[in-house]
């Protein structure tokens, strides 16, 4: 899979801009602020239809400007796509594949594949559980369609058992409303358990080959599914279970506190805890890993290669580290972002004030 071709109008703070990328890796570079890791968020809502950087989609649209528009194509085995982005004055997406409209972002998944890697990714190690259930969220909604409906509808009923939690705390009913909750929360939510399972027992396979290989063999990454729920067994049955045990407990907090929403990635480097004990080269090893296990994922699932979007992570890395990734990109499409670049075999853009205005 690779990006034929590019342009933006309108988008953040690119007027008019049109890029021809190449299948291996270019180079985006310049001083920051200049517009870099705006083309890499253009070509991430045109994947996974938001934006990396913000919930507020009206900040898309170049300041002064009333719309914006993204156009890409996007070359797979078999065929192309183009995929057309509009985002009008209030900030309402409209999106069409191939001229024909979508009105659902799960028709857009799988259209094009991306694996995006910034310096906010290096804290996926340290920061919350829920950091680490988006990198799951985004690596399976991209490849399974069917875990991204189930991720919906348990999420809607969530929101919906949530607000009956406290809205309706003291109905003479509550327990039979949340019955038919629980009911729907256990399909759902079972599915979400079951495929995240599967996905970090094989995404474990990968990202500790990759983190031997940048620890030189010193160290033993070991990735693991961290639930609540009882996994052997009937894992539907095992949750309704549990959403029953913590029933007093949901009513007096006035949330559900049993779930997939409250599940997590175990990470361990040889055998020790490094979400609360990894130093921070530790946790750039673990992430860089993760990032290049969620590559082989994605090519071991669709049959496809994603393309690699790599925002200023350069500097965040040494140089083993950064050799690693480079060495890592060589087969898939990547667009780099960084201030100066003095590699080989690439294709460089430089970018000045919302404007490539030299190609090499």
């Amino acid at each position: 899979m690779k990006i034929i071709g590019l342009t933006l109008s309108n988008f953040r703070n690119y007027e008019s801009q049109q890029v021809n990328f190449d299948g291996g890796l270019n180079v985006l570079y310049g001083k920051n602020a200049s517009g870099k890791t705006n083309m890499l968020e253009s070509v991430y809502v045109c994947s996974l239809l938001r934006s990396p950087r913000t919930t507020k989609d009206k900040e898309l649209i170049r300041m002064g400007a009333s719309r914006a528009k993204v156009a890409l194509t996007v070359e797979k085995k078999f065929r192309k796509h183009t995929i057309l982005l509009l985002i009008d004055e209030v900030g309402k997406k409209k999106v069409a594949i191939d001229g024909i409209p979508v009105t659902r972002a799960g028709e857009l998944l799988g259209v094009l594949g991306v694996v995006f890697f910034s310096p906010d990714e290096l804290k996926l190690v340290k920061e919350s559980p829920a950091e680490r259930r988006g990198f799951l969220d985004v690596g399976l909604s991209q490849q399974q369609k069917s875990y991204f409906t189930a991720l919906q509808k348990y999420n809607k009923t969530l929101k919906q058992k949530n607000n009956l939690l406290k809205e309706s705390k003291h109905a003479d009913n509550l327990d039979d409303m949340l019955d038919v909750w629980d009911i729907g929360l256990a399909e759902h939510g079972a599915t979400i358990i079951r495929k995240r399972m599967e996905y970090v027992n094989e995404l474990n396979k990968f990202a500790s080959q990759s983190h031997r290989k940048i620890s030189s063999g010193k160290e033993n990454l070991m990735l693991s599914y961290e639930t609540a729920v009882k996994t052997e067994g009937d894992i539907r049955r095992n949750l309704e279970d549990a959403l029953l045990a913590s029933r007093a407990k949901d009513k007096e907090l006035g949330y559900s506190t049993v779930g997939p929403h409250r599940d997590d990635i175990k990470i361990e480097i040889d055998g020790i805890d490094a979400r609360r004990f990894a130093s921070q080269g530790q946790q750039r090893t673990i992430a860089l890993a993760m990032k290049l296990g969620e590559v082989e994922m994605y090519k071991q699932e669709t049959g496809e290669t994603p393309v690699l979007l790599l925002d200023d992570v350069l500097s965040e890395l040494d140089k083993t580290r950064r050799d690693i990734l480079l060495e890592a990109t060589k087969g898939v499409q990547t667009i780099l972002t960084c201030t100066e670049f003095d590699g080989d075999g690439a294709k460089l853009f430089e970018v000045k004030e919302g404007k490539i205005i030299n190609k090499q």
